[in-house]
């Protein structure tokens, strides 16, 4: 079993959300096996910002799906996209 890098899109519900809380949560919310390998914010267009999260695990079956599902549960998270994802 090898390992894979994903890099994971979070939109917040709205421009007023605290992205700094955001990026707590996400360490939170990890489940076990997975570490987070960056954080960022970008901004998207008129005041409203996505963070970029990028996280290594196993590449086993059923994980990438309960980190989205982990993420989707954080408060204040809009949506979860999966925006990169490639085997280390």
């Amino acid at each position: 079993m090898g390992r894979v890098a994903v890099l994971f899109r979070l939109m917040p519900q709205g421009v007023e959300t605290d992205m700094q809380g955001l990026a707590n949560g996400v360490r939170a919310a990890l489940p076990e096996g997975v570490q987070v390998r960056g954080l960022q914010v970008k901004d998207i267009a008129f005041g409203l910002k996505s963070l970029l999260v990028s996280v290594v695990m196993d590449d086993a079956g059923g994980v990438l799906a309960k980190v989205e599902e982990a993420f989707a549960k954080i408060p204040h998270v809009e949506s979860v996209e999966v925006m990169e994802e490639g085997l280390l």
